[in-house]
């Protein structure tokens, strides 16, 4: 997984913004919502977390080099720990499908808002 693809892919969904959390953790949401986060800089920003379909949670999480998310696996995030752990196209489907699970549990009405930018 290419990290800075990574995060280029996440800018580049529709409504989503960026911000940094916690001092040094660069978040991507939609809607106000987090989908994925990851370190701003240093060796924090070659790690990447998002959630996940709860049915894909122990799979994914049985890889090498892919855990449970730090204070947020009871939601099903995982954290790609290992830049091997996962390549580019399966990162974005997984990011992709991080961002529609959080879009899906936002309002009908901000649903439609964000639509139309």
């Amino acid at each position: 997984m290419n990290f800075i693809k990574a995060r280029k892919f996440c800018a580049a969904l529709p409504g989503v913004t960026s911000d940094i959390k916690w001092g040094n953790v660069l978040v991507y949401s939609i809607g106000g919502k987090m989908f994925a986060a990851t370190g701003a800089e240093g060796l924090d920003s070659q790690r990447f977390s998002f959630k996940v379909d709860d049915e894909r949670f122990l799979e994914l999480t049985d890889r090498p080099g892919v855990i449970p998310a730090p204070y947020m696996a009871r939601a099903k995030w995982i954290k790609i720990a290992a830049a091997d752990a996962i390549d580019d196209k399966e990162a974005q489907a997984l990011l992709r499908r991080s961002y529609e699970l959080v879009f899906a549990r936002l309002t009908k009405k901000l649903q439609r808002e964000l639509s139309h930018d």
